[in-house]
């Protein structure tokens, strides 16, 4: 019996498992679009919110507004609509519901339409409610009735990369086209010319030592580094296995680079100088190899 239940739990989480890898991740804020409006938003993501909420202020119910806003469904409302950058458009749509939302200021209902929301190219049809947001940071708000079926959310807020990007490393003040690597646990980069102070035959005792060393970007560019040996990594690939020193060096697209452990090698028979592991990435992207 315990042996049965075993097996249904683990089908049941390999099944919610696959669902979820069914979908696509989002994080706490994306760049979005409302086709109607022709207008660009930084729309935050929330799945604490039932329904989608858009910025609106100005609404007007043609033919005049009945006193119970239930008794508008079916109308057309106009309505003005303000992103974040101040750009306002006059948008006109059918009252297909109202909604009584709480919060803590209290309770209100809102008037609800149909728009085409989501990335710009890719909206879809969802049910909105309409709200003076003015005095919010975001002016879309993105609710779970957009998002089920479709996305997950990944509040650690991370970015795509593709399979090769353009990577700074400050020490160097060079650019690197780099391997993006999901397959390797360290970051790689070419080194040649090891210079340690008080060199030790042994490379254990070498660690804490400074190190000068010669790296090369693709364009044929290179720089002397110094750094700091913070340790030694033990490689196996198919050549067999190696010893490596590993230094930490600051690494990312320009102007978000963040320190992170490297190991040296000679990588000059590589058409990658750099290659970037799964020490860089996990954390802060997510790799999508059709980029």
């Amino acid at each position: 019996m315990l042996k049965k239940m075993g097996w249904c739990l683990l089908t049941l989480m390999t099944s919610i498992s696959v669902q979820a890898n069914d979908k696509a991740v989002i994080g706490s804020t994306a760049d979005m679009y409302v086709a109607h409006a022709e207008l660009p938003y930084v729309a935050r993501i929330d799945t604490g919110a039932v329904n989608t909420s858009l910025h609106a202020f100005d609404l007007k119910v043609e033919g005049g507004s009945a006193k119970n806003m239930k008794e508008n469904i079916g109308k057309m409302l106009s309505f003005t609509t303000e992103n974040g950058q101040g750009q306002t458009k006059r948008l006109q749509a059918k009252i297909v519901k109202t909604s009584t939302v709480s919060n803590s200021q209290g309770t209100e209902t809102r008037y609800m339409v149909d728009l085409d929301v989501g990335f710009k190219g890719k909206e879809r049809k969802v049910r909105v409610n309409l709200r003076d947001r003015s005095h919010m940071d975001y002016k879309l708000l993105i609710g779970r009735n957009w998002l089920k079926g479709r996305y997950v959310v990944d509040v650690s807020d991370k970015k795509y990369i593709g399979p090769v990007a353009p990577i700074s490393i400050v020490e160097s003040g060079m650019m690197f086209k780099t391997r993006i690597d999901t397959g390797a646990v360290e970051n790689s980069l070419h080194a040649v010319n090891f210079k340690i102070d008080n060199e030790d035959t042994d490379m254990e005792k070498n660690v804490g030592k400074v190190i000068h060393f010669t790296t090369e970007n693709e364009k044929g560019e290179s720089k002397v580094v110094k750094s700091r040996i913070v340790e030694t990594s033990l490689i196996r690939n198919a050549q067999g296995s190696e010893i490596r020193y590993m230094v930490e060096l600051n690494i990312g697209e320009p102007g978000e680079e963040y320190k992170v452990k490297v190991n040296l090698r000679d990588r000059s028979k590589m058409t990658y100088k750099l290659l970037i592991g799964r020490n860089w990435l996990q954390g802060h992207y997510i790799v999508d190899v059709s980029m």
